[in-house]
């Protein structure tokens, strides 16, 4: 203590040393967060490669990376334009799970009786499996691209309702009596607490919602199973298994992944730029 107090150059010198150490560790920490997943994904495909040419597997069994990439590029026409019809499917399904979800959770935030009259099916429909309620929408349904659209949709909207729903009925109780004290309305109530604090679970459901409407319109794909103009990706994996040519199928497969990866990216982007100047699960701290 009596060295610290007659050399204070020593402690600038301890607190310099330990911000370049919090500055080394968040760079490392970035760049491992990226590295890493690369590194891991490189030799996966390495493995990939290996497995395939040392045990001699026939492409028409087990095709290996180079012959997936070959494929992409040979069919990429026909790929690109069933990518298109999937992506346009399941943007349709978010948005309309986003918007069906949002309106149904602040209805039932402000009737208990519409709630409770009309939540236990929403949950039906959650529970209820997809591949068997498709067949029927498919059957009375005359648009295909109506029963998709509705396929997906019902896959993708409950985590919305659900997370909303719970935002909505999370906000702080005592700031709730303090907008009642000075006569705060209803929607004064929603709109300037209610909704704040919802924002962050909305943003959660949204992150789920993206990749299960992906998963949804997939589905609904392989259940309608009709090609020709507007048949989307699991299409194509179905007529590719059909005529044995499964590189091709890998190369669907591998168009899917990437969208579902590209959707979590954006949603959680979206998550980040809503919540980094406010809100603790965004807010960097200093380690």
């Amino acid at each position: 203590m009596t060295e610290t107090l007659a050399n204070p150059g020593a402690t600038s010198d301890v607190v310099d040393t330990e911000e370049q150490a919090r500055l080394r560790a968040r760079k490392i920490g970035a760049i491992g967060r990226w590295v890493l997943p690369i590194v891991v994904l490189i030799l996966a495909v390495g493995a990939w490669h290996v497995v395939v040419v040392v045990n001699e597997i026939p492409h028409y069994i087990l095709p290996g990376p180079g012959r997936v990439v070959e494929a992409l590029v040979e069919n990429w026409g026909s790929l690109i334009e069933s990518w298109l019809v999937t992506m346009a499917i399941t943007g349709m399904a978010l948005l309309l799970a986003v918007t069906v979800g949002v309106g149904l959770a602040v209805l039932f935030n402000l009737s208990k009786w519409v709630e409770m009259s009309f939540f236990p099916y929403a949950v039906v429909l959650q529970v209820t499996p997809i591949i068997a309620v498709a067949p029927l929408i498919f059957i009375y349904v005359d648009s295909k691209i109506a029963g998709l659209l509705i396929c997906a949709w019902i896959v993708a909207f409950f985590p919305i309702l659900s997370n909303t729903i719970l935002g909505l009925n999370s906000a702080d109780h005592n700031l709730r009596d303090l907008f009642q004290v000075y006569g705060a309305t209803r929607w004064q109530l929603l709109r300037y607490l209610q909704a704040p604090s919802a924002l962050p679970f909305f943003l959660g459901g949204l992150r789920i919602a993206g990749g299960l409407s992906l998963i949804g319109a997939v589905v609904a794909e392989f259940v309608a199973g009709s090609g020709g103009i507007g048949s989307g990706l699991a299409f194509r994996i179905l007529e590719a298994s059909y005529r044995l040519q499964i590189p091709k199928m890998f190369a669907a497969l591998l168009l899917i992944i990437l969208t579902g990866i590209a959707i979590y990216l954006v949603t959680n982007f979206i998550s980040h730029m809503s919540l980094r100047k406010w809100h603790e699960s965004a807010i960097k701290r200093e380690s």
